[in-house]
Order: structure tokens, then C-alpha cells, then sequence
């Protein structure tokens, strides 16, 4: 048996900024199923707020962050986020991440959607990666234990109390358990549910269903975020960077399409208005070949030379343009989960011992649309938060003792998994529940869409207890981690249907035809998930209202 005081699963940004706030004298040790620096929050591009300009103010950040989540998030934990970003800006800077500057030497900041000001601090259109091989740096620096490409497959709990994880190590193959006085969930986001999302293939949900599988909450799962400008035939991620350097948005007949659905911020409105326009523009025949096209050509070249490379990197490789001289074509795709593990602003999920931080959780600070440049936000605030308190919880704690049945369960398990005759193979699954979500609950969701999703999914529920593992040896089993991970999708998957089915209005990235208007009184609740052998069962509970009232 392994172990730590503290184990973090995850170690993207938030998992290593959790590691980095615990102190020196707590051992501390992380898992991740792929290498740090391969974590899905290398991908990030365009940038992270904080208000750090001299006209702005952290109330203006928290403002637009309660309004921009149509007032569904809770507002003392923006307002904690709002409040610690500027000294973590700094820190960051301190800890060596290369920002991009204004002429007089002050780190630049761009306007993002749903913004007052420019408060996106960027590195280029690199920004993810900027910060975390920075982190990972850190993270070396101080030695931490690092179980690179392990795979959770169950979490501990005894005495009430989570206390450590069984996992599989992928490399050398083989269950061990490892035991920790606390957990910190840090697995990211749910993405790769859809079958178009700017999400990596790592993206399955892994640390949701881990939770929710070990009886605790899931929130606002119905909340999933369409980015508006994806590349059109692979779903690749065209940071708002570039709407926010000036980029236009046009239709079929030329127009900037924008100034009828939001005639003030255009470009700049909230994602899911954007995202909804280009639905909506693309559904009424306006489109350009199933998309609308992403104008940058105006901005001339040494701007998008200098602030967007890697956008054009990836229009000239996958898409097979310049846009330095072509418009590039674009559609909305999933992008980020809104919703998660049931999380207070100091990372606390209702077991015991049991944290989370990052987009697998759901502090609720982005309520029903989260803005541009928080998402890098909250893995750096609440990843540090979730290491502070997950490093004080366990001073007077003590290591239980851990039955033999944890590892004997997880063994059954996978050797079921390989004694599957099939004949369904896990990717097929995976790409029609992909398709499923994608046709039935994308940008415009109906109750017959959703209801149509509801059966789907049992249908692949049960076509999973067929699925065939064919690589039957111990050693990279890829074959085995993919079965492993459509479980957790397709626990996921009910969690975002039932939720989008019980929420009878339209609300921010939930926006339903049937019911196409914002209900506060009804509805400004948060939906929380519990699991059940019949599904998901669902309970609500308020908002945190303090300074920002519902406008």
C-alpha cells in the first residue's frame, strides 16, 4: 500500500497549483493519467482575468462575472476569485510565466467577451501553455511525487471520510491502492460527452463520476458551454483572443451579424449570446456551409503575427486557409462544463476528506455562462484554496485503515471487463453517445430532443455491459482505459440530460425553444445531482445573492 498525506488527481493547473499552496512539511503527491504538461490546460489561449488596470476594480470583475452567468453563480465565491486575482497575476509572474507587455513594460490585458474592461492578462494565444509549464516548473522545484499516467478508478472511503484512491498504472499495468488523509479532485472538464468539443480525448469526466459514484453531489450539470468559434470540421478551439483583438463575425451576405443580437458588445457579447446568433444565423439559412465565417483580416498582418500565431498555425494546418488573407469558417462546439463535483469557495465537497478545484468542480462562480479568461482564473485561485484548506483538514487527522475489499471490488471489476465476450467495442459507444448529445442537447434544446437523449443513453447504458476489452495484456492497455472512461461518460451524459429535462427555462448556455425565456422566480436555483440506482435524482437549492441582484 502507497502513502501520502495528500493525494491530488489532476495535474493540470489547478492540480499543481494545489500542490504548489501545500506547505513543505505535508507529503503530498499527484496522479494523472497523461503527463503533466499533457494536461488538457495546455491548450488554453487566450488569456486569464484579473483586474489589475488602473480604472478597473475587483466589484467590476464580480459584477461581470454574476451578470454574465445570468446571476445563476454564487456570489461569495466570485467575489473571493475577484478579490485574490491580482496578487495571483503577480504571483504567476513571479513564478516566471512570460506575459505578453504593453510598450511601457505593464502586462497586457485584452477586452474579452462579456467584459466592462480589458482585464484578460495573455501570453500570445498561448496562454495555457505559458502558465503550465511555468507550474510544472514549480512542481519540480519542490520535489513533489508525481504517478504519471496512473488511472483512478475508485475512490476510498472509511470512518465517513475520504481516504485515498484505488488506481491502475497504465505504464506497467496492475491495481494498487494509495492512501492519503485527504483527496483533491483536480481532473478537468467533461467535453469529450459531445462528439464536437474543443476538449482533448483526456476530457471524459473522470473525477465527476469518481465523486458522484462515492455519493457526492453533482451541480448544474446541465450548464455545458458552446465556445462560439470552433474550426468548422474538427472542432479545434479559435481562442476569443481573437474577437477580442478586433476580429468581425460575418454571415453569408457579408453582414456583422452581431449588431442584431447584441448591438453594443458585437463580438464581445457573453459566449452563449454569440454562440446563439451564429445558431440562429446558420438555422435561418445564413450560414456558409453549415458555419459563419471569422473575419481577421483587417487587423493586418504583423498584429496577428504578433498576438494570434498560433491561431494562425492552426487555420493554415486544419483548415487549410491563411487568415491573414481569408475569413476563417467557424461553428460553435463543446467546450466547458459549468457544472460539476459540489464544491464551497475552499474547494470542500460534502464528504469529508474529499476536495475538488478546476472545472471538474462546481464552486458555482461561472453560474449559467461562464466568461472568457475565468476558466484560468479558477483553476489558480481555487486549486491554491483547495491545497491550503486539504493541508489544515488533515492536521489532527489520522490514516484509517483500508479493508482488503477496496482492491478486491476494483480487481472484479476490471477482470469482468476482460471476460466480456462483446461484442461492443467502447469507442463505438463513445461516438454515438457523442453524436447523441450533439444532435439532441447542443446550443437549442427541446423536451422531445431531450427525452430522445434520455433513451439513447439507456440504450448505450446497456450496450456497455457488452463491451468487449480485446487487449487482454497488462501494459498500456489503452483498450482497458477507454472502457473505463465511457463508463464515466456515460454516468456524466444522464447528469446533463436530467438536468437540462428538470429546468424549464432558458437560462445563459441552457437554452431551451419550448421554454425560450429567464424564469428567477421559478428557477434561479442551483440543480444538484444525486446518484441513483434508478438515475439521477434531483433536489435544488438557492443562490448566494450578496451585492448583485438579479437584473
Amino acid at each position: 500500500m502507497i502513502t501520502h498525506d495528500i493525494l491530488i488527481v489532476g495535474a493540470g493547473l489547478a492540480g499543481m497549483r494545489a500542490a504548489i499552496a501545500v506547505p513543505p512539511d505535508v507529503h503530498v503527491a499527484l496522479l494523472s493519467k497523461v503527463h503533466p504538461v499533457r494536461s488538457h490546460s495546455v491548450a488554453a489561449q487566450g488569456g486569464i482575468n484579473a483586474a489589475i488596470g488602473t480604472e478597473d476594480s475587483w466589484e467590476a470583475h464580480a459584477y461581470d462575472t454574476a451578470k454574465g452567468g445570468l446571476y445563476l453563480g454564487d456570489q461569495d465565491a466570485i467575489e473571493a476569485m475577484c478579490k485574490e486575482a491580482p496578487q495571483d497575476i503577480l504571483e504567476l509572474e513571479r513564478m516566471g510565466v512570460i506575459f505578453s507587455r504593453t510598450p511601457d513594460g505593464h502586462i497586457a490585458q485584452r477586452p474579452f467577451g462579456g467584459a466592462g474592461y480589458p482585464r484578460t492578462c495573455y501570453a500570445a494565444d498561448r496562454t495555457g501553455h505559458a502558465l503550465l509549464h511555468a507550474m510544472y516548473e514549480q512542481l519540480m522545484k519542490r520535489g513533489c511525487k508525481v504517478y504519471e499516467e496512473w488511472y483512478v478508478t475508485a475512490l476510498l472511503v472509511e470512518e465517513g471520510r475520504c481516504c485515498g484512491v484505488v488506481a491502475w498504472d497504465v505504464v506497467r499495468g496492475g491495481l494498487h491502492v494509495l492512501r492519503a488523509k485527504a483527496v483533491i479532485l483536480a481532473t478537468g472538464g467533461s467535453g469529450r460527452v459531445f462528439s464536437t468539443s474543443t476538449n482533448a480525448v483526456i476530457n471524459t469526466g473522470d473525477g465527476m463520476a469518481l465523486a458522484y459514484r462515492a455519493g457526492v453531489p453533482l451541480e448544474d450539470m446541465e450548464f455545458v458551454q458552446f465556445h462560439p468559434t470552433t474550426l468548422k470540421d474538427t472542432g479545434i478551439l479559435i481562442t476569443e483572443g481573437a474577437r477580442g483583438e478586433g476580429g468581425y463575425l460575418l454571415n453569408t451576405l457579408g453582414e456583422r451579424f452581431m449588431k442584431r443580437y447584441a448591438p453594443e458588445q458585437m463580438e464581445l457579447a457573453t459566449r452563449s449570446t454569440v454562440s446563439l446568433a451564429i445558431g440562429q444565423e446558420i438555422q435561418e439559412g445564413r450560414g456558409v456551409d453549415g458555419c459563419v465565417l471569422l473575419d481577421l483580416r483587417h487587423l493586418g498582418r504583423t498584429k496577428i503575427l504578433e498576438r494570434l500565431p498560433q491561431i494562425r498555425e492552426l487555420a493554415m494546418e486544419f483548415a487549410g486557409l491563411d487568415p491573414i488573407e481569408t475569413p476563417i469558417p467557424i461553428r460553435p462546439g463543446a467546450h466547458y462544463q459549468m457544472g460539476g463535483v459540489k464544491a464551497n469557495a475552499w474547494g470542500e465537497t460534502d464528504l469529508p476528506g474529499l476536495f475538488a478545484a478546476g472545472e471538474c468542480a462546481c464552486v458555482s462562480v461561472h453560474g449559467a455562462n461562464r466568461l472568457g479568461g475565468n476558466s484560468l482564473l479558477e483553476t489558480i485561485v481555487f486549486g491554491r484554496r483547495a491545497g491550503i484548506r486539504a493541508a489544515e483538514s488533515i492536521r489532527d487527522c489520522h490514516f484509517p485503515a483500508i479493508p482488503d475489499t477496496h482492491l478486491q471490488d476494483e480487481t472484479q471489476r476490471i477482470k469482468a471487463l476482460f471476460a466480456n465476450p462483446g461484442p461492443e467495442r467502447a469507442w463505438h459507444i463513445r461516438d454515438d453517445l457523442g453524436k447523441t448529445m450533439s444532435l439532441n442537447l447542443g446550443i437549442f434544446r427541446t423536451k422531445q430532443s431531450m427525452q430522445e437523449a434520455r433513451a439513447a443513453i439507456q440504450s448505450l447504458q446497456l450496450r456497455a455491459r457488452h463491451m468487449c476489452v480485446q487487449d487482454k495484456g497488462q501494459i498500456f492497455n489503452t483498450d482497458l482505459i477507454q472502457a473505463l472512461e465511457l463508463q464515466c461518460l456515460l454516468e456524466i451524459a444522464e447528469t446533463i440530460v436530467a438536468g437540462a429535462l428538470g429546468r424549464e427555462e432558458s437560462r445563459g448556455a441552457h437554452y431551451r425553444a419550448d421554454f425560450p425565456t429567464r424564469n428567477d422566480t421559478a428557477w434561479l436555483r442551483h440543480t444538484i445531482s444525486h446518484r441513483h440506482t434508478d438515475g439521477p435524482q434531483l433536489t435544488y437549492t438557492p443562490v448566494t445573492i450578496t451585492r448583485f441582484p438579479p437584473a
